[in-house]
C-alpha cells in the first residue's frame, strides 16, 4: 500500500494508545483502531473540520517530562489522538509517517498551548511550550491499532 514514489528509511516507534473526542463528552475516548479518511479520524468530533490540524501526534516523553516536574495526568490530557513512544517533535512540515501497513501521514504544523494545560497546572503550557505535539493531515486512509508500528518515510 505504499506509493512507489516513497521508501520506508527506518521504523522510529510504535503507537502506545489511541483517542478520539466526541461532541457531548468532556476529555478523551480511548480506542483500540481508529479509521482515517481524508477528513481526518472518522467518529472525532473534529472530523473533517481543518485538515492541516485533524491528527494530534503526542510523544510519550511529554508525559515524562511533566511527571519529572511532579505533574501527573493520565494519557490523553494533553488532546492527542496517536500517543507514541517516538518524539516527533524535530520533524518538519512535510515529513511523511506511516503507520501500520495502510496509513500515511504527513506533518503539517506544531500544536500551540491551549489554555486549558494551565488548568491542569500553571506549569504545564511552559514547560511543554515546544513539547505538547505536533499535527499531521492524512494522505492515505485506513485503520491504525494499538501497536502498530511507525516508519518515516523518504521521499526520493
Amino acid at each position: 500500500m505504499i506509493n512507489p514514489e516513497q521508501n520506508i528509511t527506518q521504523k522510529i516507534g510504535n503507537i502506545i494508545t489511541l483517542f478520539i473526542s466526541k461532541k457531548d463528552i468532556s476529555g478523551k475516548i480511548e480506542k483500540e483502531l481508529l479509521t482515517l479518511d481524508k477528513q481526518g479520524i472518522i467518529e472525532d468530533k473534529y472530523h473533517n473540520k481543518d485538515i492541516q490540524r485533524s491528527i494530534l501526534l503526542t510523544s510519550i516523553e511529554s508525559y515524562d517530562l511533566a511527571k519529572r516536574h511532579t505533574i501527573v495526568m493520565p494519557y490523553g490530557t494533553l488532546g492527542e489522538n496517536i500517543l507514541m513512544d517516538y518524539n516527533p517533535y524535530h520533524l518538519h512540515a512535510g515529513s511523511k509517517l506511516q503507520i501500520g501497513k495502510q496509513v500515511i501521514l504527513e506533518i503539517s504544523q506544531y500544536c500551540t498551548m491551549c489554555e486549558h494545560l494551565s488548568n491542569i497546572n500553571k506549569q504545564l503550557p511552559t514547560l511543554l511550550k515546544n513539547d505538547r505535539g505536533i499535527f499531521a493531515k492524512v494522505l492515505q486512509e485506513g485503520n491504525i491499532q494499538k501497536g502498530d508500528a511507525i516508519y518515516l518515510l523518504e521521499t526520493p
